[in-house]
């Protein structure tokens, strides 16, 4: 009797699932193809309106453009430029010259925000409070502002190449800008860049091995002495054993401006301190707040074992805090870069302001806003995985 019940049981066909639109799954599957039907519809329409549109007015379409002569001049460049380049080469400068910044503004960012954040929690109330004071002044006024600020300092209260200030042999300042001299290209210096990203790699592991030792033994090694030895002792090592080949492009005075060596323009200085000086102060408060998240308890343990309180923040409370700082910190290494592309409001060639004139003259106003879209999408994107790596690398892994 068992058997044929169960035998019974086995035969019953599988419950049949009816559509209906009363099923919550069934109109959540409808909905969603709705959804994507409309979007997908209204996509078409428009980039069918716009290609007719295009194709009315006689406006071309496509990147050939790019391999076209420019026909302008770039005032500043990293890379040689002339106006019979092409539009690919003028753009390929202005990513340079918008990396140029977003880098350089990072690194100085990050250690004025870093220092302000201590300050801030400074037992030396002067100090102190001039960090808090500098903060929510910085912070409260549009960056947009402070560009137009400091661009209006550098190129008016100094005067011209014909006076400018030499404050060393070789280096003036004028309302042009900074004029230093620099070395003149030599094949060692290739030599030594290669020497400068093996010191960098043998202090990877010079760190890596004094940590596991430290572990072991409690032994201390002077990893940043070494580091800083290793990174700056080949190259000159390098530079040495060449016989030290160094001739210099000084800066001279032709007519109205200065010729040979390197210079900072006032835009590119004027776009620096005004990124550096507004980002540090949004830097302090997340450093602030990284260390006041860390336990007081991390302090007075520290402190019991006879640590000086510089010691204590850079091995104890910093290690600790770095899984706050670093999500944070991340949105404003976004910014610096994004930020960047206001320096069209005071003439420095970056890509925005590059990408406007190559639109203007070639009216592919599409392309360009693409281009200029997928260069800030890819560099946004290489910020996020990088700090993303690090805040991985750093993250105190429970034994």
């Amino acid at each position: 009797m068992a058997t044929n019940l169960q035998a019974t049981v086995r035969r019953r066909p599988p419950p049949t699932h009816r559509l209906s639109l009363n099923d919550p799954v069934v109109r959540a599957v409808i909905y969603q193809i709705v959804v994507v039907g409309g979007v997908l519809l209204l996509a078409w329409y428009l980039i069918h309106n716009t290609l007719a549109n295009l194709e009315t007015r006689k406006i071309a379409t496509g990147f050939a453009f790019l391999q076209r002569e420019a026909g302008f001049a770039i005032g500043e460049s990293l890379i040689e430029f002339a106006p019979a380049d092409t539009y690919l080469k003028a753009l390929i400068v202005g990513v340079l010259n918008t990396l140029r910044v977003a880098v350089v503004g990072i690194v100085l960012a990050t250690i004025l925000g870093t220092f302000l954040g201590i300050a801030r929690l400074s037992r030396n109330w002067l100090l102190a409070k001039a960090a808090s004071v500098y903060v929510e002044f910085m912070r409260n006024i549009p960056l947009l502002l402070q560009l137009f600020f400091w661009y209006v300092v550098i190129t008016e209260s100094l005067s011209g190449p014909r006076e400018a200030v030499n404050l060393m042999p070789g280096v003036y300042l004028s309302n042009r800008g900074f004029r230093f001299p620099t070395p003149v290209d030599h094949p060692v210096f290739s030599y030594m860049f290669v020497a400068l990203l093996l010191g960098v790699v043998a202090s990877i592991f010079v760190s890596r091995w004094a940590k596991r030792r430290q572990e072991a033994t409690g032994a201390q090694f002077p990893t940043i002495s070494a580091s800083i030895g290793l990174v700056l002792g080949l190259p000159l090592l390098v530079f040495l054993l060449a016989g030290a080949p160094l001739t210099m492009d000084w800066p001279t005075l032709r007519g109205f401006n200065f010729v040979g060596g390197a210079s900072l323009t006032p835009e590119f200085v004027a776009l620096l301190v005004g990124l550096v000086t507004y980002t540090a102060a949004f830097i302090a408060e997340i450093v602030r707040s990284g260390i006041l998240a860390v336990s007081k308890g991390q302090w007075e343990a520290a402190g019991a074992l006879g640590l000086r309180r510089s010691l204590i923040l850079r091995n104890v409370v910093l290690p600790q805090a770095m899984r706050v700082i670093v999500p944070p910190m991340t949105s404003q290494y976004l910014n610096i870069t994004k930020n960047s592309s206001l320096a069209v409001a005071i003439g420095y060639p970056d890509l925005v302001s590059i990408a406007n004139t190559t639109l203007n003259q070639t009216w592919q106003a599409i392309e360009g806003i693409a281009l200029i879209m997928a260069v800030y999408l890819t560099v946004s994107l290489s910020i996020s995985a990088f700090m993303n790596w690090y805040n991985k690398h750093i993250a105190l892994v429970e034994r």
